[in-house]
């Protein structure tokens, strides 16, 4: 087991208190409704790719006919057998999603809620292909990548804030950092690092950007809103718009499969 391999595992236990969730009440997200768009126009097999602890396996199980449950952290995978006990249509797998040979040619529909996260940018293009050829040709890739320009969204609203309560510009700066955890980011190349695990946060450039160099042509990106909740100072900022992830919606690019 490699580093991040342990460290996800060790984070299952404790990843509700410390990550944003984007299914949580009061999130606005096209999500659901592009699953059951997908379900009713005849997609059978979906897989959820990084399903984490499993808060999607209940609406997959419901909606589709097959779920594939894929993570490579072994106690991510025995947190979502527990949510998705009662399913019999859920099939679970250890795996990376930059190896997903096992399910070639197998899926209807790929989800990804905030699992292409992959610190190395040859990795999430590695694994965008691999998910590539999960696909059946009619295919469609879905999900959620972390916004890096939501969180710089919340750094300029708490920077304002400190500077209507009358802090100097330095100081105000100061604030907004910490409550922001800008100490945990590299900004630069959009990494976020804590406790042992390292994520990629996303520009909306770069999502057509990576995917049309890994296969896919992007149909549809849409902030999905998130819970001020879970946001420091969301008490006086949720008078604001609330922060955002972002949403895809894709399938593999057959002009490109053709030209090469």
């Amino acid at each position: 087991m490699n580093p991040q391999d342990q460290s996800w595992s060790e984070a299952a236990a404790w990843y509700e208190r410390e990550f944003i969730d984007p299914h949580l009440p009061g999130v606005r997200s096209p999500l659901r409704r592009a699953l059951l768009a997908l379900a009713k126009r005849g997609a059978k097999v979906v897989g959820d790719l990084g399903c984490g602890i499993g808060p999607l396996l209940p609406l997959l199980a419901k909606k589709f006919e097959q779920v594939v449950a894929v993570d490579f952290a072994e106690g991510m995978l025995n947190r979502a057998r527990e949510k998705a006990s009662d399913r019999r249509n859920v099939r679970f797998v250890q795996a990376s999603m930059t190896d997903l040979k096992e399910l070639e040619g197998q899926l209807d529909v790929a989800v990804s809620i905030n699992s292409l996260v992959m610190p190395d940018v040859r990795e999430q293009e590695k694994a965008l292909r691999s998910i590539r050829a999960a696909l059946k040709p009619d295919g469609w890739v879905l999900g959620i990548l972390p916004a890096m320009d939501g969180v710089h969204y919340v750094t300029s609203l708490l920077l304002d804030r400190a500077l209507e309560s009358g802090k100097p510009i330095d100081l105000a700066r100061k604030n907004a950092a910490h409550l922001n955890d800008h100490a945990d980011y590299d900004f630069a190349f959009g990494q976020f690092r804590f406790q042992g695990l390292e994520q990629h946060f996303w520009q909306p450039y770069e999502i057509r950007y990576r995917f049309r160099r890994s296969g896919f042509r992007v149909v549809q990106q849409k902030k999905v809103r998130l819970s001020w909740k879970q946001f420091a100072g969301w008490r006086e900022l949720k008078k604001y718009p609330a922060p955002w992830d972002w949403f895809f919606l894709a399938r593999p690019d057959v002009t490109m499969e053709a030209s090469q």
